[in-house]
């Protein structure tokens, strides 16, 4: 079943084409990746997909239901869910209030004085938590974790909003190899059970053909390979333009 549908979408910024005539699909269960070089148009894609940008022309639909004009809260109330290149957790506050302050915003909660805010989806929190192996440092502050670490809180904020599509920004950027490795994996392990879709972009390459299902490649806006990981490997022009003749 196909969760996420783009079709011909298109971005200028003046006289550049970040994005040209974009089309791809995620399907249930799905982990699609999105690469090309620097400048390729993977960003302005997935800022157009949450709402973050509205397409010159184009259509991005979620299960069917159009979504662009929607603002980015409205696109994450349909169930799209986003992690950042960055992690961006409240430091001072515990792993567990974290995701609590995520399930408040899910469950509408945020504007509710009573009862305190500390007191309100705990025990959710804790399963969540020990769903991406974070559920024994559920009251240490996210300022003292490492960097691994808080991508697995940040994990768990993204999945407290039960979405259908997750988009993820350079998931495994600034983490050590094994700890790539591991994230991805736990992250394909909830995708498949959970029925998610998932649209990521990656640098290292030994992340996405380990672990992409599909792969689609841009280059100066427009997309040049899609297909099985194999295939796209194989493909001249990506070796060309992005992998390195030969490699």
């Amino acid at each position: 079943m196909t969760i996420l549908a783009v079709e011909n979408l298109a971005k200028a910024f003046g006289g550049v084409q970040a994005v040209a005539g974009v089309s791809l699909e995620v399907g249930r269960g799905e982990l699609l990746a999105l690469i090309g070089p620097n400048g390729a148009g993977k960003t302005t894609c997935f800022n157009m997909l949450n709402g973050q940008l509205k397409p010159d022309q184009g259509s991005v639909k979620l299960e069917g239901r159009e979504l662009v004009g929607l603002k980015p809260r409205q696109v994450w109330r349909l169930g799209v869910g986003r992690t950042f290149q960055i992690t961006a957790t409240f430091a001072s506050m515990t792993v567990a209030e974290n995701v609590q302050m995520a399930l408040l915003s899910h469950h509408n909660k945020l504007w509710s004085f009573w009862p305190a805010a500390s007191a309100l989806y705990r025990d959710e929190a804790i399963r969540l938590l020990d769903r991406v192996g974070m559920a024994a440092q559920a009251d240490r502050a996210c300022g003292v974790l490492a960097y691994g670490d808080l991508k697995r809180v940040e994990l768990a904020i993204a999945l407290a909003h039960k979405p259908r599509l997750l988009l993820m920004d350079e998931p495994t950027a600034g983490m050590a190899p094994k700890e790539r490795v591991a994230l991805m994996a736990l992250t394909a392990e909830i995708v498949r059970a959970e029925g998610l879709g998932v649209l990521f972009t990656e640098h290292d390459m030994d992340v996405v053909f380990a672990h992409a299902d599909r792969i689609v490649v841009l280059n100066r806006g427009r997309l040049i390979a899609e297909g099985a990981p194999a295939q796209v490997r194989a493909d001249p022009q990506v070796q060309e333009i992005y992998l390195g003749a030969g490699h």
